[in-house]
């Protein structure tokens, strides 16, 4: 016969308030606590599915966007796409869904976080697409089960749900290399870094070592990360008399959408001239001429994953962490 959950607090000396919350994944325990009395109560045999089978859906799953500096999530289209599908699989299990926007410069986050243990939250998913992992930590202090949408970080144990980057950008640039009979592609870089970002330079960096390639000899401009910031900074590097590439990687869609603007008023033909791929595969990409080819990302695929897991650690107390990346695909279009 499995221990009771007054027997596992007088063996671990612990309250039997204490354990009560972590058995039943409730905030009011540090994470570290919460772990070990739930590796100690699977060893001592506690039966698990007492605490299934009485757990009500009850209270909310908060999907909280954090702005850090505001610099990508303001292109909200690729974000709303997320928000579906978190709302459908919350509708799905029976969950409530509340949407929290924190701007980091204007908000007082702490006060934010700390609203979230009396509101009824019963699990967090933070999109991490600005974040760093110090924030991240921070929200993991307040003993709510959460997922991490958009980002990974090894220094923190978390579940997280985001795209194959490094994937995409391989399938990118060597689809590039391709169309440009072996010429070694450009890379139009973020002025702005981000995990995402960073990847995707890593995926780029693998297919032109994979061709044999030199990395150092690849031309690289780095400019912002919109349509206008990239539209301004690709004029600025082409009048200023920058060597140009035959054909260029670009981090998003938006950058390469404003490249496009900018080669285009200087007289250069796309793709003719000079080859482009973007990634991410937004709305402007197709109305764009010519229509970016670029990658594709199931966005709400991937809240609905992001949500899955989350109601699942919502629903079993035993800890699991775990690291999903959606695989991308390449959408050919004109601009290669």
């Amino acid at each position: 016969m499995g221990i009771t959950a007054k027997e596992l607090a007088q063996k671990l000396n612990i309250s039997a308030t204490a354990v009560s919350m972590a058995l039943n994944n409730k905030a009011g325990v540090s994470t570290e606590t919460r772990k070990y009395i739930l590796e100690e109560a699977k060893k001592y045999g506690y039966d698990f599915s007492k605490i299934s089978m009485k757990r009500k859906k009850e209270g909310d799953i908060y999907y909280i966007i954090y702005r850090k500096h505001n610099a990508i999530l303001k292109y909200t289209p690729i974000f709303s796409e997320l928000t579906d599908g978190i709302a459908e699989a919350c509708r799905e299990n029976g969950y409530r869904l509340k949407t929290l926007q924190i701007y980091e410069k204007t908000d007082d986050v702490e006060k934010d976080m700390e609203d979230l243990r009396v509101t009824g939250c019963v699990g967090i998913i933070l999109l991490g697409t600005e974040i760093t992992d110090s924030i991240c930590k921070s929200f993991l202090k307040l003993s709510i089960p959460m997922v991490l949408l958009d980002t990974y970080f090894d220094s923190v144990e978390c579940s997280s749900v985001l795209i194959n980057n490094v994937q995409g950008a391989y399938m990118a640039t060597n689809y590039l290399i391709d169309r440009c009979n072996n010429k070694q592609p450009g890379h139009i870089r973020s002025s702005y870094s981000i995990p995402n970002f960073v990847e995707r330079k890593n995926g780029f960096t693998k297919a032109i070592k994979e061709h044999g390639m030199s990395v150092s000899k690849s031309i690289i401009h780095e400019v912002s990360p919109s349509i206008d910031g990239a539209f301004s900074d690709m004029l600025e590097i082409i009048d200023q008399g920058d060597e140009l590439a035959s054909c260029y990687f670009a981090d998003n869609d938006l950058i390469a959408i404003g490249a496009i603007k900018a080669l285009t008023l200087r007289g250069y033909k796309i793709p003719n001239d000079i080859k482009i791929v973007g990634f991410d595969n937004i709305s402007e990409a197709k109305i764009i001429s010519p229509s970016l080819t670029t990658i594709d990302i199931n966005r709400t695929f991937m809240g609905k994953m992001a949500a899955t897991q989350l109601i699942s650690q919502v629903n079993s107390p035993i800890p699991q962490t775990l690291k999903i990346g959606i695989s991308t695909r390449l959408v050919k279009r004109f601009s290669t």
